[in-house]
């Protein structure tokens, strides 16, 4: 669960999942276009390392086609996260009712 704190502790990983979040399956090159329209200028090395560490989280997912590998979301260690901290909706702050 570390990993997936540390991963979003970043905000060009944060675009990233946004990017993904918005439109699936996209290359390293749709991902670094999409992020200059961001304003997030980061070299295709740069990003392919968030990719790296977003993958190592959990939460990119790689499929390759041919000579393309296509980045896809992964929420799976989010909904972890939030199942590990769920809160009763009857429950006030501090389990008051």
């Amino acid at each position: 669960m570390g990993d997936v704190f540390k991963a979003l502790a970043d905000p060009t990983r944060r675009a990233l999942l946004d990017e993904l979040q918005d439109r699936d399956g996209q290359t390293l090159f749709e991902l670094c276009t999409r992020l200059l329209h961001r304003g997030v200028s980061s070299s295709r090395q740069a990003v392919s390392q968030h990719l790296d560490v977003l993958e190592q989280a959990g939460l990119v997912r790689r499929r390759r086609e041919g000579r393309y590998t296509f980045h896809s979301l992964d929420t799976s260690p989010l909904r972890a996260i939030t199942e590990r901290w769920r809160i009763d909706p009857e429950e006030g702050p501090c389990g008051s009712p």
